[in-house]
């Protein structure tokens, strides 16, 4: 498996959120579980513009897909 062209941290920049681990740590502590019925675009603490981006690159499967794939995960345990 190639590895991904960006970190995990660098998603969470490109999103304009905190991007060090006790912050990322912290994001995905307060929003856990998404619900399994909920894209992880739709989720509504998204703003506009970060919902494009999410739902963008994985239509696209683009550079961050990847990435995108694992924080839905993370967000969903």
């Amino acid at each position: 498996m190639d590895q991904p062209i960006h970190q995990f941290s660098e998603l969470f920049a490109q999103l304009g959120l905190p991007a060090d681990e006790a912050a990322i740590r912290q994001f995905i502590a307060s929003h856990s579980p998404l619900r399994s019925d909920l894209d992880l675009a739709d989720a509504p603490f998204w703003t506009d513009s970060q919902a494009a981006f999410l739902k963008e690159e994985k239509q696209d499967d683009a550079d961050w897909a990847e990435l995108v794939d694992q924080l839905n995960l993370a967000l969903r345990g």
